[in-house]
């Protein structure tokens, strides 16, 4: 799915354009290439190429994870 990521200066934020859905992440881990997020409803999302170096706000494709 496709969700853009920002950053407000103290948090980031993803939007969900098909669901209309903004929430904070409220924590993120490393893992291979990319990073897990974990937002505010409790989704888990995997952005593969994200690291501290990329520029945003900017769209990426995520892949939703199951709930632990």
């Amino acid at each position: 799915m496709k969700v853009i990521l920002s950053n407000n200066g103290t948090k980031f934020s993803i939007y969900v354009p098909k669901k209309d859905l903004e929430e904070d992440v409220v924590a993120q881990s490393v893992e291979g290439s990319g990073k897990i997020l974990t937002i505010a409803n409790g989704w888990r999302l995997q952005i593969e190429n994200l690291n501290d170096e990329t520029h945003l706000p900017q769209t990426f494709d995520a892949k939703r994870l199951p709930d632990e």
